[in-house]
């Protein structure tokens, strides 16, 4: 086997991987990376009408919006995912046509993408070629997986994006009894200091900071992942407004984020035992909860002039999205406050902000931002300690390639694991026999 580094090499964002046997030529994610313009996988476009299939991890933009393009640009094979990912990944590039609007895609290529999909189910294996394929879930959000590919006795297992702890909605990553000899794995958080506050604390720390906020009248802005992470601090606001922790204000819904909701309830079979039951057992749903106002883009300057609230909307690095206004019209009053819950990519407002910046040029003006930025691990992705067991929970892994992740971050990580396997930080367009 024979693999190639497209992008997610050195970086993060735009993951894209191609494993080559004799017989078969399979993609690993499609993905954009997003910034002031965005980039593609360096994957020359003659090559595509050679891709036996386009394999996807899940469904955030870094790995699969680029998915549409491929069939801008030839590809006539099927894309592999779960059902969840299947239908939030319909959602994530309409949102992306949306925001980016890329010339290259016409009706057509979006038209032809919606047929061309193959459901899999976790732990059903199945054949591209001379290739056995495994999806595993990943605990990365509804519907990740990992991919283990199997070629002449010897095996590859992608992590994609991967999260070993249970969060609100979903149980970890199943490790289970996996062999492989090579590991590709993501080091989003492979620093040495990237090690995440307990739930716990993190819990504790947020709703105290969420209501010394609302107690002065300012609003809460919370951009996010609109697949995920999203849904995730949705479940833990209602939780702790039903609890009395946080007093009872509206949480506004906003973005792509409600159809999101939609689609969790509708596979709720992924989910954790625990959403199930709360669905299934009594007559609550939190995809449902009274606590949030869906809202609709008439609604969004009375929100801003109105009572404190907490506002949940797309996009998660200030990039694009609903959250431009928000923003916006938010920034110059102190009493409110942004709260960033994920990663932010290097030159993506958001990470800006995180850095300190306290101007920024945002969305053709320049934006003073006076209102308090902080930031919250409500990651779906491994830490640092974490990323370091997954080696030893995968038998018989000899070389690592490490992926996703800034460079600084991922030559960390390679130090950590050097002493035991081969380790490799690829860069983009390298190929490398396996």
């Amino acid at each position: 086997m024979k693999v190639t580094f497209y992008g997610g090499a050195g970086e993060v964002g735009r993951s894209c991987i191609v494993i080559t046997t004799e017989k078969a030529k399979i993609m690993l994610d499609a993905g954009v990376k997003p910034g002031e313009t965005n980039e593609f996988p360096e994957i020359p476009s003659h090559e595509l009408k050679d891709i036996d299939a386009v394999l996807i991890t899940h469904a955030h933009l870094d790995h699969c919006c680029f998915t549409p393009h491929l069939f801008a640009r030839g590809y006539n094979g099927f894309i592999y995912t779960t059902k969840p990912t299947m239908e939030l990944l319909n959602v994530q590039v309409s949102d992306y046509m949306r925001l980016s609007m890329p010339q290259e895609i016409k009706k057509e290529h979006l038209d032809k993408m919606s047929k061309r999909f193959k459901v899999i189910e976790y732990r059903q294996p199945f054949s591209i070629k001379d290739v056995k394929v495994e999806f595993i879930n990943a605990g990365h959000l509804v519907g990740s997986c990992l991919i283990r590919l199997t070629h002449k006795g010897k095996s590859v297992l992608y992590t994609g994006d991967i999260n070993l702890q249970e969060t609100k909605l979903l149980e970890g990553a199943d490790l289970n009894n996996l062999e492989a000899e090579t590991l590709i794995m993501e080091s989003t958080y492979g620093g040495k200091g990237d090690i995440f506050q307990s739930e716990k604390d993190m819990a504790r720390s947020m709703v105290k900071s969420i209501n010394d906020t609302l107690l002065q009248g300012g609003k809460v802005l919370i951009p996010s992942f609109g697949v995920g992470r999203a849904q995730e601090v949705l479940l833990f606001l209602d939780d702790f407004m039903n609890s009395g922790k946080l007093p009872k204000v509206p949480i506004y819904v906003d973005g792509m984020i409600g159809k999101v909701l939609r689609i969790h309830r509708h596979n709720v079979i992924y989910c954790r035992k625990e959403i199930q039951s709360r669905i299934l057992m009594s007559d609550y749903d939190p995809f449902k909860s009274d606590n949030f106002k869906i809202v609709e883009k008439p609604d969004r300057q009375s929100i801003t002039d109105g009572q404190a609230c907490i506002i949940v909307t797309t996009s998660g690095m200030l990039t694009g999205g609903p959250v431009v206004f928000y923003l916006k019209r938010l920034a110059r009053d102190p009493k409110n406050k942004l709260m960033l819950i994920g990663y932010q990519v290097e030159g993506t407002p958001g990470r800006e902000l995180l850095d300190g910046h306290k101007e920024i040029d945002f969305h053709d003006s320049r934006l003073r931002v006076n209102m308090k930025v902080e930031l919250y691990h409500m990651s779906a992705h491994a830490d640092r300690r974490h990323l370091e067991m997954i080696p030893k929970r995968v038998k018989g892994i000899k070389r690592i390639f490490i992926v996703h992740g800034e460079a600084r971050k991922s030559e960390e990580l390679a130090h950590a694991f050097s002493h035991k396997y081969r380790v490799m930080l690829p860069k983009i367009g390298d190929s490398q026999e396996i």
